[in-house]
């Protein structure tokens, strides 16, 4: 029997990278399909949206003045829990989800708000650096991390027509859902 929870608050799954047809934004999907099934909602968010010259256009001096990356400011600002979907780039996490959190209102986005972490890979650590290094920084921010941090190495191999199959990874999955949602 499924675990069900229903929440009125919705949950925020970003999809980490700015890389077209990304692996990231298929496991995104997945993750919402389970979500789902354990009666919570979420909607995506997929930084490939992310206006091209948003570095440029929206932070520091032109902070508020891309309204494109400003409805994106607004959904982080107005949400309450977060699951990254994180794929490992040369060790680490891509740099656009960083000017991406940089480009968000210092404390009040991501302060005493909760996250949940899931690193994707073709290598076999699963994203264990670029999980490692986005605690440290969402602990900086004043964000709770989920001690529960899936990572799943060979995720090519994982996703079979866009579904996880594999029974281990699932268990994983299932585990992180449950505890995100009592959070």
């Amino acid at each position: 029997m499924p675990f069900t929870l229903h929440f009125a608050k919705m949950i925020t799954i970003i999809s980490c990278t700015n890389r077209k047809s990304s692996v990231s934004k298929v496991v995104s999907e997945f993750y919402q399909e389970l979500l789902t099934q354990a009666g919570a909602r979420s909607r995506i968010l997929d930084l490939q949206d992310l206006p091209a010259d948003f570095v440029g256009s929206a932070l520091y001096e032109n902070t508020g003045k891309n309204k494109e990356f400003n409805r994106m400011t607004e959904l982080i600002t107005n949400s309450d829990k977060f699951v990254f979907v994180v794929p490992e780039y040369n060790g680490s996490f891509p740099g656009v989800l960083k000017a991406f959190v940089d480009g968000m209102a210092y404390p009040v986005s991501f302060k005493d708000k909760k996250c949940a972490l899931l690193g994707v890979s073709s290598g076999v650590q699963g994203g264990a650096l670029a999980l490692s290094h986005l605690t440290d920084i969402f602990h900086y921010l004043g964000m709770h991390v989920l001690a529960l941090k899936v990572r799943m190495p060979g995720v090519e191999k994982l996703l079979i027509n866009g579904k996880i199959t594999d029974k281990l990874t699932l268990e994983l999955l299932d585990m992180q859902i449950k505890d995100f949602l009592k959070f």
